[in-house]
């Protein structure tokens, strides 16, 4: 049985995981160590992060309206309902191994390697984060571009998919995660900042079709229309509701998840919503994991960060095992009680390593 939630933490109930990937699914070796292997010596520590003590007394506002497109790093997000906007403590180790999940949040950002973030005095919450909970050190993408690295993390195969081309391209009729959880009577929402309506399946503004997964299944179009919707208000509103999906897919748009934008840009986005997250009913109830995860890195290395953030997860824990997109969809249907598609078969979980 896990311990109970610390309230004074606002997240002694729930888990967040940041992730990448590689394209190789050895079986998971797991080397905890007391810190992330690139941690900065300006990343605060964990005593010196932690969350508000008391949870918001009504609904957190939503956050601003998205801003015209910028030349330089945008406006983010309006400031967490408790006024922090830094990795809380008793986000880990308050509960045992193999700890109950019934609610998996993946965030993506976009076009970082590893080294670009962890490490980086441009990223003092990632590696605040990294530090008080749990680094996969040698996650990495599968391949390149974008597009997929999005399609194999959600059906297990990018289906040959080697360019960043919309739906119209590419209507997929294979099977999915969002179509596994359909048929399974569970849920799924895809919440995907600046896109102008639901299942919107053409690019706009910042909003990139290319990184909204669910557009792409057209056995899931009916759904897509219903469940794939627009970042705000419907995030902030089913984070204060108590009322997260099994699954849910958090796309930041191109400037908020540094495609477009610094690294900076994308540290205080997360450093907006993460805290948000935990600081929810459904985080706090002790079974909630969110995945935090960058698509590819760069050209020339796909190394890329993975933090994870649970309660079963020990603070300081660094993964070595070799992971992937693979690894975290075999992960989360694990958790989530659906079998494995393509890839997610024979690669290796983040359950041993981070405790899940």
């Amino acid at each position: 049985m896990p311990r109970a939630p610390k309230v004074c933490a606002l997240i002694g109930s729930a888990a967040v995981l940041l992730a990448g990937c590689s394209g190789s699914h050895p079986h998971a070796a797991v080397t905890p160590s007391a810190t992330p292997s690139a941690s900065p010596s300006a990343s605060p520590s964990a005593s010196t992060i932690a969350a508000s003590t008391a949870a918001p007394s009504a609904d957190p506002p939503a956050p601003t309206a998205d801003p015209p497109a910028p030349s330089a790093d945008p406006t983010v997000p309006s400031a967490d309902p408790t006024g922090s906007t830094e990795s809380p403590t008793g986000a880990c180790g308050t509960a045992a191994s193999g700890h109950h999940y019934a609610h998996v949040v993946w965030i993506w950002m976009e076009n970082k390697p590893y080294g670009s973030v962890i490490g980086s005095s441009s990223a003092p919450y990632e590696n605040a984060l990294a530090r008080s909970c749990g680094l996969a050190g040698n996650y990495s993408g599968i391949t390149h571009p974008s597009l997929p690295n999005y399609i194999a993390a959600t059906a297990g195969s990018n289906f040959g998919i080697n360019d960043d081309n919309g739906p119209s391209s590419h209507p997929l009729a294979q099977q999915s995660i969002f179509g596994q959880l359909t048929a399974a009577g569970s849920s799924w929402k895809s919440y995907e900042e600046s896109m102008p309506h639901n299942c919107a399946t053409s690019s706009s503004g910042r909003y990139a079709v290319k990184h909204n997964p669910a557009a792409y299944f057209t056995a899931i179009r009916t759904a897509c229309g219903v469940d794939d919707v627009p970042l705000s208000p419907a995030l902030a509103n089913d984070i204060a509701a108590g009322a997260l999906p099994a699954f849910s897919f958090v796309t930041p748009n191109l400037c908020n998840d540094t495609h477009d934008c610094s690294v900076s840009t994308g540290d205080k986005w997360l450093a907006t919503w993460v805290p948000r997250i935990v600081a929810g009913p459904n985080y706090r109830a002790g079974n909630t994991l969110v995945v935090v995860t960058w698509d590819e890195g760069d050209s020339g290395n796909n190394h890329i960060p993975t933090i994870v953030v649970a309660p079963s997860v020990r603070p300081g824990t660094v993964a070595s095992a070799a992971l992937d997109h693979y690894s975290l969809l075999r992960t989360t249907e694990d958790l989530l009680g659906v079998g494995h598609l393509g890839g997610a078969a024979s690669a290796s979980s983040l359950a041993a390593a981070f405790g899940l």
